[in-house]
């Protein structure tokens, strides 16, 4: 079993990259939170999980381990296969989806492509014992600031949850810390249109 490479990314598509290790080439398939962060010609290391299928090896790469979890947690959920697991942790990043299946957010996992509201409620509730939820709403709640809490408040009075609001103010870039509320707020709009 591969658990992690460390190389130098010498090439990348949409949905991989291709992670030079000794002089071989790894192709591994990442969630898109860290394929943006990943730029050709930087050195990097991911935390591995490597699928076994008949006739295929594929390697899934993640930026630490409380994603990998995450991602075999989710593979458990009867019905997900990797592929569709991938694109959950593309779409709601690792304190998104605990606070998601903590607040029971079914319409949130149900806004990812390939999952049905019936598999959304699958999800929530097989994942629900599983995610370690008693730490979820400390940790969520610090890390927001008062001008974040305006955001948030001028979001779920657009309608859209309060998990949904963290997750778009958590997918901000950086540079957009020091941002007006009414500029963050823009920009988190444009972010929830994408998902």
């Amino acid at each position: 079993m591969i658990g992690s490479l460390h190389g130098e990314v010498i090439d990348k598509t949409e949905e991989s990259i291709l992670l030079e290790v000794g002089g071989v080439g790894y192709v591994v398939l990442a969630p898109t939170t860290l394929l943006d962060n990943l730029r050709v010609g930087i050195r990097t290391q991911l935390i591995t999980h490597l699928h076994v299928r008949e006739q295929e090896l594929t390697l899934f790469g993640f930026p630490n381990k409380e994603e990998l979890e995450l991602f075999r947690l989710l593979l458990k959920v009867q019905g997900i296969g990797p592929k569709v697991a991938l694109a959950i942790l593309s779409h709601l990043p690792a304190e998104t989806l605990r606070q998601a299946v903590a607040r029971e957010e079914v319409a949130l996992f149900a806004r990812v492509p390939g999952i049905g509201p019936k598999k959304a409620k699958q999800i929530v509730f097989q994942l629900r014992d599983k995610v370690g939820l008693e730490d979820v709403f400390v940790t969520g709640a610090a890390s927001f600031s008062d001008s974040d809490g305006e955001v948030i408040a001028a979001l779920t009075t657009l309608g859209y949850s309060v998990v949904e609001a963290q997750a778009a103010l958590q997918q901000l870039p950086p540079e957009a810390k020091e941002e007006s509320t009414e500029e963050k707020v823009r920009l988190a709009l444009s972010s929830l249109a994408r998902l």
